[in-house]
């Protein structure tokens, strides 16, 4: 009787340390086994036996990326600039063994050093550069914290800073700096616009001026050129030139009187016959004294309204 009850106590014990012996890990996480209250070893994800009694768990690790929340906090920047700051830190386990022994509460160590580090890159850096290079401080955390817990056998994977709010004075003048700026730009685009209309106009008005010249350079050579050839006509002897151009004279001084809007009479002189004959006359002399041209359509001569026909001399009126 003795004997079986010593039997089934015996295969009770066998049973009991048979179970306390498995130990099964699930995935994304090791366990670390003390043997008489030091490191045995480390058990990884699936089925493992341990020596019961003397051998424990001593903790379980978390292998995955983990997040962990850096507080808001208030950063004085190096032009002494009051800033609010907070972010988000990730950080996987890669020593389990490290993790558990080298560090005590791993999660609050790695968040009161990101506060710290935080603090001390911000305050660095002027107002200016944390509100334009967000990038480059989280580089700069990021290096620092992952250089600080290599030695707990964690590795940071990243760092952001969610938010950065400066005090509210200085957001009402990074504001009016803003609107200042924007008035700024709009006035040199005017005064651009300004200065690309005065400089059209101008080059409008020196084509002009280019365009009227030449016109009165062409001109002055027509003159030139009629003159020359009333020269060449009075040297050879012919005393219709003067009177060609005292006829000219004459009917340019009629033609203004005629267009007079005063004027509604107006009396010929008896020597208007003479005046026009003469003109009649110089121009055919002109006409033989220029060179001939090259040959030119025909076109129609248009009648001048003040031209008066010859008429007959004193003589023949008798």
């Amino acid at each position: 009787m003795e004997l079986g009850i010593l039997v089934i106590a015996a295969f009770v014990l066998v049973v009991i340390l048979a179970i306390t012996s498995v130990r099964t890990v699930p995935q994304g996480f090791n366990f670390i086994v003390e043997r008489l209250g030091r490191y045995q070893e480390t058990l990884h994800p699936g089925f493992n036996v341990i020596f019961p009694v003397i051998s424990s768990i001593r903790a379980k690790v978390d292998m995955r990326e983990t997040v962990v929340d850096v507080p808001s906090q208030s950063v004085i920047t190096k032009d002494n600039a009051a800033v609010t700051a907070d972010g988000v830190l990730y950080f996987q386990v890669l020593d389990p063994m490290k993790a558990t022994y080298e560090v005590n509460d791993l999660q609050r160590a790695i968040q009161t050093l990101a506060m710290t580090t935080t603090r001390t890159v911000m305050g660095s850096m002027d107002l200016d550069e944390l509100l334009s290079q967000r990038e480059a401080i989280n580089a700069n955390l990021l290096r620092a914290v992952d250089e600080a817990t290599a030695s707990w056998g964690v590795r940071v994977t990243r760092i952001e800073l969610r938010d950065i709010t400066p005090p509210d004075d200085i957001v009402q003048a990074m504001g009016r700096q803003l609107k200042a700026e924007r008035l700024r730009r709009a006035q040199i685009l005017e005064a651009d616009a300004e200065k690309e209309s005065q400089i059209r106009i101008a080059q409008g008005k020196l084509e002009a001026a280019k365009l009227e010249a030449e016109a009165r350079e062409r001109l002055a050579e027509a003159e030139a050129k009629a003159t020359r050839l009333v020269s060449d006509a009075v040297a050879q002897g012919s005393n219709q030139a003067l009177g060609y151009f005292l006829g000219q004279k004459y009917m340019e001084a009629l033609k203004a009187f005629a267009a007079s809007p005063n004027q509604k009479t107006m009396i010929l002189p008896v020597e208007l016959a003479g005046v026009a004959g003469a003109l009649s006359g110089l121009g055919e002399l002109l006409r033989d004294a220029t060179p001939p041209r090259s040959p030119e359509p025909p076109a129609t001569a248009k009648r001048n309204p003040w031209s008066v026909p010859p008429t007959a001399s004193a003589a023949d009126r008798e």
